[in-house]
């Protein structure tokens, strides 16, 4: 996977990052070619082994969409942004199904030479953090259309960042349609457990992962936000021992810097009792 140099994306980036000093919101949205180089097809193969088959057209089965569970059914679409597409429907060309006690129920397929599009998508991101080699099928969704993720972006988006995220809003999706053609695309969610949440980290309030996928021009995009609490400042590299460590360093510093002033009287800096309270001249 390649990224895409895109300066009206980076912008778009650059302004997603909002501190409303009730909660610090990070976004990134970045473009990627599907393209293969060597070290790509290397791990193609080598995943495609595990799996026990070389077929890119084998499928497996993903979770259900983020975006409709527990969600209600709209009364009234909510439209999107001016310049925007309008609301695409999704055409399911493969799906399975299986039966418990509610009856019935569709999940979503995907092949494998896609998963590993959308796998590649996030080594290349959190490169070199984190490894998404081994992630499951189950741990990403194909959401139902694109104004399901309007929507589902907004209703973290707005609340948080207000007028701010409201005169962003249309440029944000217009950059989107105007580098992915969102018409043509198949769109994704990475929904991982808290251990191989990349947003995991002691803090975190909300995130979201989508890849909108355009077969045509074999080109990933890349839509990821995350919110953490303003309460919590330790930097997560640090390790317990360290905090402790630094904790004691502080306590001593703030310990030493009180007994030296205890040690000083007001007077050594020129000062008289007619100068300082009598409360200070005595302490």
């Amino acid at each position: 996977m390649k990224l895409l140099e895109n300066a009206r994306l980076d912008s778009i980036s650059s302004a997603l990052s909002i501190d409303t000093g009730v909660c610090r919101i990070s976004g990134r949205v970045e473009s990627y070619s599907c393209k293969m180089a060597g070290n790509d097809k290397k791990l193609y193969k080598q995943l495609s082994s595990q799996e026990g088959t070389s077929s890119g057209n084998a499928v497996q089965a993903l979770s259900p969409p983020q975006t409709l569970v527990g969600s209600p059914v709209y009364g009234s679409p909510i439209l999107p942004p001016s310049g925007m597409p309008s609301v695409l429907v999704r055409t399911i060309s493969t799906c399975s199904t299986h039966s418990d006690s509610n009856g019935p129920q569709f999940r979503d397929m995907i092949s494998n030479k896609t998963l590993f599009y959308l796998k590649s998508t996030l080594n290349a991101c959190f490169y070199p953090d984190y490894d998404f080699s081994d992630a499951k099928s189950d741990e990403f969704s194909r959401e139902p259309t694109v104004q399901w993720v309007v929507d589902a972006v907004r209703s973290n988006l707005s609340p948080a960042g207000g007028d701010m995220f409201v005169n962003l809003e249309s440029q944000l999706w217009g950059a989107v349609d105007e580098e992915i053609q969102l018409k043509d695309c198949d769109i994704y969610s990475y929904n991982p457990d808290l251990e191989s949440d990349p947003y995991g980290e002691e803090g975190s309030l909300w995130s979201f992962n989508y890849f909108f996928y355009n077969k045509k021009l074999k080109r990933i995009l890349f839509f990821s936000c995350h919110a953490t609490s303003p309460l919590v400042d330790t930097d997560p590299s640090l390790k317990d021992e360290e905090l402790e460590e630094m904790d004691l360093e502080q306590l001593s510093t703030a310990i030493d810097e009180e007994e030296e002033m205890n040690t000083v009287s007001p007077t050594e800096f020129g000062a008289t009792s007619s100068t300082y309270p009598q409360e200070l001249l005595s302490y």
